[in-house]
């Protein structure tokens, strides 16, 4: 599977970073909620999430993925769940079915968030959980305003905390708690030297060109880099409603 710049992939030396930040939240969630559950994973990309959810011990897991290139690797390099090619704003699963859903980087990439939401809603049983994970606008895109284009070219709007959490409650989730992504101590002493990592990586990639310090670092980073809190000031934002 190629990597687009659209969505994650494992394997790729120069993509750790962007790997771990996803496997982290993966593994958070699965940790906690996934144990003799029913799970979905909406919009899966690769598709490793299945797994991550399948080895905390879900009962079953499903990927919902509208690419055809990625939902076919999907299928082949993941068997152990059930991958079908939807559109995340019509899936096709029966309602209240699905105890579980972890959606990890997507909200930013919907043109009809209100309708992506509702749909999740609508699948899981009473009492279900919803995982949102997103970039933290005032964090990753500095000065980007509400409303306004993202400068990366695959998402249709970044959000902070306030609206990630509005648009659940307004979706008819309950108890929306947010929680955030943050750089770990290695990451941390790292960027006190050189700058902030991902602005060196976006340049790097534009450019082709990756200085080795940061070559050699990106390549060691895994997800025990990152560490899980509160939201403020985090660099993935973290949503989890209750059905």
């Amino acid at each position: 599977m190629d990597l687009t710049g659209e969505r994650t992939i494992p394997g790729v030396p120069t993509e750790s970073y962007w790997f771990a930040r996803h496997e982290v939240v993966y593994r958070w969630a699965a940790e906690r909620y996934a144990l003799g559950r029913i799970c979905g994973d909406i919009g899966s990309g690769e598709g490793f999430g299945t797994r991550l959810l399948l080895d905390a011990g879900a009962q079953s897991v499903f990927g919902i993925e509208l690419d055809e290139g990625a939902a076919s690797h999907s299928a082949t390099t993941y068997s152990a769940a059930n991958f079908i090619r939807a559109n995340v704003v019509a899936l096709p699963i029966a309602a209240q079915s699905t105890d579980l859903l972890t959606s990890l980087q997507v909200i930013e990439h919907i043109w009809d968030v209100a309708a992506y939401l509702q749909e999740m809603h609508r699948v899981l049983r009473l009492g279900g959980r919803l995982v949102v994970s997103t970039p933290n606008r005032p964090v990753f895109s500095p000065g980007l305003e509400r409303k306004s284009p993202p400068l990366n070219p695959f998402h249709v709007e970044e959000f902070d905390e306030e609206q990630v959490k509005l648009q659940l409650s307004d979706c008819g989730f309950k108890e929306v708690t947010m929680h955030g992504l943050h750089h770990g101590a290695r990451i941390a002493d790292w960027e006190d030297i050189n700058g902030p990592i991902v602005a060196a990586m976006i340049t790097a990639g534009a450019t082709n060109s990756w200085p080795s310090s940061l070559h050699e670092f990106v390549t060691t980073i895994t997800a025990n880099d990152f560490h899980i809190g509160d939201a403020t000031d985090a660099h993935d934002l973290i949503a989890v409603g209750i059905k």
